[in-house]
Order: structure tokens, then sequence, then C-alpha cells
């Protein structure tokens, strides 16, 4: 193991263990504070989709954000597992989501996958952020991959808990930044940020 990917170790454990050990009721009171700080975002009203994840236990819920974006009619994707990257289909009710590869609730195969263009709007999920946008995941490279560092690409926005804030991510030429962080606290715009209010 190289010494990044050894940085990267050192800080997932670290949050990790705090996000294990955040009640369960914090995370549903972001969430609905964060589909609400979402929804009212410029990015959000410009998109012509927006897509989100199906939250793991110690991921910030979106279900409130799908709620959310459903009622007012808007057409709203979920990311499922297509070889090393994701592809996005979109979903019309949760209760259509089935668990895929690691356990993730994702669109069922029958769901046709659309492409993401500059217009559109990503929540994407992360163990970490810092101000500058820099984003810890999992470790699987997904999103690293699927939305590669494009000036045409969409909208990224972290969605997270005020606690995965750390002051840096350790990161790499292969890890693409967020363009927004949204928390339970506020709405920040990084320096990738290709849209502002």
């Amino acid at each position: 193991m190289g010494e990044l990917e050894a940085r990267k170790c050192a800080l997932r454990s670290e949050i990790s263990a705090l996000r294990r050990a955040t009640p369960a009721a914090r995370w549903l009171e972001a969430g609905r504070v964060v589909a609400t700080s979402v929804v009212a975002l410029p990015e959000c009203r410009w998109a012509a989709r927006v897509a989100l994840y199906a939250a793991l236990p110690d991921e910030l819920p979106t279900r409130p954000l799908f709620d959310l974006l459903r009622q007012a009619g808007r057409s709203v994707l979920l990311p499922r597992i297509a070889g090393a990257r994701l592809e996005f289909a979109p979903v019309e009710r949760w209760e259509e989501l089935r668990p895929g590869r690691y356990g993730v609730p994702e669109p069922p195969a029958a769901c046709a996958s659309l492409g993401l263009e500059a217009a559109d709007l990503v929540v994407v999920p992360g163990v970490a952020f810092d101000a500058r946008g820099n984003r810890l995941g999992r470790g699987g490279g997904f999103y690293d991959r699927t939305f590669a560092r494009v000036a045409a690409g969409p909208v990224l926005c972290g969605a997270a808990l005020e606690l995965q804030l750390v002051d840096a991510v350790p990161h790499g030429p292969g890890d693409r930044a967020m363009d927004l962080l949204v928390t339970e606290c506020a709405v920040r715009r990084t320096g990738e940020a290709r849209r502002g209010a």
C-alpha cells in the first residue's frame, strides 16, 4: 500500500467510527435539512435531471430528497454498478429499488440507463470531504471513474453530516472533487464549482 492509500485508509477508519456512532435520528433529521437545501439550489432548479444515491445506514439518507423531487414532478435517477463504473436509471418510486452489489439499493436491470449531461445535478455520498471539495469514498472508485475530471460533466454535490468535513482529504490525480458540499449546517461552493448562484 502506497503512502496516499495509507492516508486514505487512516482517515476512512477515523470518520467511519464517528459515522457509526451517530444516532439514526441525527442522520434522519440531517437528511431532511439537506433535502430542503438541495432543492433550493440554483443548480437543482436548472437541472434537467437529478441523480441521487440510496443511502446505506451510515450515509446521509436521500429518501427525503427523492420524495421532494418526485412531488415536484422532477426526473430522478439512481445509480447501479455497471462494470467498473456507475450507470444511472430513472426511478419513479423508491420501492422499485432492489439490492445490488454490496447490498446497495439500485434500480432494477429492466430500467434503461440514461446519460447525465452538464445541466444535470448528481448528489454524491462520501466518507469525508474538505472545503476544496475533495472527497474520500469507500475505496471502490466508482464515482471517480464515472465522473472523470471533464469540463462538460454534470454538477457534483457532496452530501454529508458536518462531522464528515475535515481539514484536508488525501487525494490523487484520479480523484474527482465536488462542485458543491451540502450538510445540515451549510451549503459550500468549492473551487470546482462551474455554476454559481
